[in-house]
């Protein structure tokens, strides 16, 4: 829904969104694009909490010279701006193949385009390895990371619109005395980070979906820059908000099982060290 609602035409909301998408595709629709950032969401996700726990870790030891020490806002900040620039040379591959998945049957409406060798609302693509040799073959390394500016523009504050609410919120419900938060608590401060970092982080995801939309059937963008003056100028400052319903929303509960899993692995591993070396 998001990248339809974003880079698509025709749809005037969410609503709208999912009944049209449900009378053209049934329900194979919703699930278009999922299983090339399925099978990568777990090597992406442990390589960004990764890069995240060892950065701050890295800084709590040039610090104060132990990486146990709690980490300041400040160092929490550092650790979320190199996680976001990591994440991107990941991330961009990833998205892209998703949204041309997602794309490659919507119906470009122009006079005078003329589309080779695709042709409307016929599938671009068989699947997400045909997307990604066929993206490579035609547009190189360049086009398989297309979009790549808007998604460092997006994911670096992003994520630190991420992980320092979730800090500060964790902060704010853990009670006094506590070594570490409880379940319910990494859910909860979880779910309103990825909300506010999903919310936040919409103009520059709309701008990265329409640029690594555009290539199924045309170029339409020269670079971030331009997509984001053709938009203003084609449908104004509404654009670049759309989808934020579907972000916010999906944020919270997909937040909340990634931090909860992040901080029991965590327990875990250190439960297995102290266990090794009493």
């Amino acid at each position: 829904l998001q990248t339809r609602l974003q880079a698509g035409q025709g749809y005037g909301n969410t609503l709208n969104c999912v009944l049209t998408v449900y009378r053209n595709e049934s329900v194979a629709g919703f699930f278009k694009g999922m299983s090339f950032p399925l099978a990568s969401i777990a090597v992406y996700s442990s390589v960004v909490f990764g890069v995240f726990s060892n950065t701050q870790r890295l800084l709590s030891q040039l610090r104060h010279g132990d990486p146990s020490h709690t980490p300041a806002l400040a160092d929490v900040a550092l650790a979320s701006v190199v996680a976001g620039f990591i994440s991107v040379g990941i991330g961009t591959p990833v998205d892209l193949v998703k949204i041309r998945l997602q794309m490659q049957t919507q119906s470009y409406i122009k006079a005078n385009i003329k589309l080779k060798p695709a042709v409307p609302g016929f599938p671009a693509y068989r699947g997400p390895i045909h997307c990604f040799r066929t993206v490579l073959q035609k547009e190189g390394i360049a086009g398989i990371y297309r979009g790549m500016g808007a998604m460092l523009l997006r994911d670096v504050p992003g994520y630190c619109l991420y992980f320092i609410p979730y800090t500060i919120f964790c902060g704010w419900i853990t009670p006094d005395g506590c070594i570490s938060p409880n379940p319910f608590s990494i859910c909860l401060a979880g779910g309103v980070a990825g909300a506010i970092s999903w919310g936040t982080a919409t103009p520059m995801d709309v701008v990265k979906s329409r640029l690594q939309a555009d290539g199924v059937y045309l170029n339409k963008y020269k670079g971030t820059l331009d997509c984001i003056l053709q938009s203003y100028q084609n449908e104004g400052l509404k654009v670049f908000f759309r989808g934020i319903t579907v972000n916010a929303v999906r944020g919270f509960p997909m937040s909340s099982a990634m931090f909860l899993g992040y901080e029991l692995s965590l327990k875990a591993m250190k439960r297995d060290q102290t266990e090794t070396n009493p």
